[in-house]
């Protein structure tokens, strides 16, 4: 993996998390209210020291039925204290006792029915709460730098877990294309990490020439909180009001089969980021499997930013997020933090 420049300067901390799992809390924000009626129970489940994918068979095993019939928005960390919907399809709507599925790292919040599965991706977004131990660095300067995170967001980085453990998903991935099979859910794990790969290479290159939530000639638009995408477009008043009012981003590819949207100097530093050899591997491998170019906003704004001092060497961080961001982009702009559920 490339090492990921900083936006704001040098590092400010070092510290640890998830020396606990209670240090690492994630909540999921709803995209919807259930209806309270229909075939498919939705259950608001607390998770702790269990990854989602653990959940959803139990929750299969509990209703007897196959793990098909259980669906869930998002993914969420194993090593934390998580809060996420899941819905299970009980054509009968007959469910057995929930009681039943009370235990040391699941607690069911609420069930209500509704008329449809839950999709992936159907949330609003994430809010973290997240305590950070053996904190080094001086408290005024860290203050700063979160309050600069606060007024200008930060560079939008696919999150390390996001590449496998020691980043080995990316060498995967170039193994596959090379003509090793592998089942389709790691396929498509693979797939997403090549793509994850190659946004952070253009994303890296804008950080390092400052331009990572500035125009450039030829830029693509991405509207903030949608996949939806304008431009390029001669820049403008409006367009810079608008990028300062976070109502737009600038964006680079999710990459695939088709011509880049981006012009001009974005597109020849796009390219010019992804033209050592291992990218036009993972650039040839995406076409070939025939994924559309997309793109992804450049640019992150956490919402509701706070932090506190809990102890001299103990800080309390809490924000929101939007679905498919990284806690890790935050923590990345104060310094190294060791992830104390990985040594």
């Amino acid at each position: 993996m490339i090492p990921l420049p900083l936006a704001f300067g040098a590092p400010l901390l070092q510290a640890r998390i998830r020396t606990t799992p209670e240090d690492f809390q994630v909540d999921e924000l709803p995209a919807f209210e259930a209806t309270g009626e229909g075939e498919h129970l939705l259950l608001h489940v607390r998770k702790r020291g269990a990854n989602t994918v653990h959940v959803a068979k139990v929750l299969a095993k509990w209703a007897g039925l196959p793990e098909m019939a259980v669906s869930y928005a998002g993914m969420k960390d194993r090593h934390a204290v998580t809060t996420q919907r899941f819905s299970v399809h009980l054509p009968k709507r007959v469910a057995p006792d929930l009681a039943l599925l009370a235990s040391d790292d699941i607690e069911v919040l609420d069930a209500t029915w509704h008329n449809r599965k839950l999709q992936r991706g159907a949330l609003a977004g994430n809010r973290f709460r997240l305590v950070l131990r053996q904190v080094r660095g001086d408290a005024v300067a860290i203050s700063e730098r979160l309050r600069q995170i606060a007024d200008r967001g930060l560079p939008n980085w696919f999150g390390e877990q996001r590449f496998g453990r020691d980043g080995g998903n990316v060498p995967a991935a170039l193994a596959m294309f090379g003509g090793r099979r592998m089942r389709k859910d790691q396929r498509s794990l693979l797939l997403s990490a090549a793509r994850s790969a190659l946004f952070n290479r253009v994303l890296a290159a804008r950080v390092e020439q400052g331009v990572w939530d500035q125009p450039l000639d030829g830029e693509v638009w991405m509207l903030d909180g949608s996949r939806s995408v304008f431009g390029p477009e001669p820049y403008t008043d409006a367009l810079a009001a608008r990028l300062a009012g976070f109502d737009i981003h600038p964006s680079a590819p999710l990459w695939g089969e088709g011509e880049l949207r981006s012009t001009g100097a974005a597109r020849e530093l796009e390219l010019r980021a992804l033209d050592d050899e291992e990218s036009k591997a993972l650039r040839a491998g995406l076409e070939e499997a025939r994924l559309k170019q997309e793109r992804r906003a450049l640019r992150l704004r956490p919402a509701l930013l706070q932090h506190q001092w809990l102890a001299e060497d103990v800080l309390e961080l809490s924000f929101a997020l939007p679905p498919g961001c990284y806690a890790t982009a935050v923590l990345h702009e104060l310094g190294p933090v060791e992830d104390a559920a990985q040594s």
